[in-house]
């Protein structure tokens, strides 16, 4: 299977998750979060330093669920649009939710 480049904004969004997840991870330990949420050591490694840049959902829930985050905060935090980039869409505040 060929695997087509990462977009920038793709590259960027990956660093955003490694960061969160860092963060969120605080002094616990690459392992031990690893085997709580059942993916390798490795993966997480990867994902947190930006060489997985587009884990599977699977993964970011587990690692979400572990961390005591949640999935809206994740989406929120690597969808934002680079600080100091201003709104996304005219009018709007960024991560203002949309009225259903």
């Amino acid at each position: 299977m060929v695997r087509l480049p990462l977009t920038p904004e793709e590259v960027e969004r990956g660093q955003r998750l490694g960061a969160l997840l860092r963060r969120a991870r605080g002094g616990r330990s690459m392992l031990d979060v690893a085997l709580d949420a059942r993916v390798s050591p490795e993966t997480l490694r990867k994902i947190e330093t930006g060489r997985v840049a587009t884990p599977a959902f699977p993964t970011i829930a587990a690692l979400a669920d572990v961390l005591g985050l949640s999935l809206d905060a994740v989406w929120a935090e690597i969808h934002q649009p680079e600080r100091g980039a201003g709104p996304a869409r005219p009018g709007r505040k960024a991560g203002e939710r949309l009225a259903s």
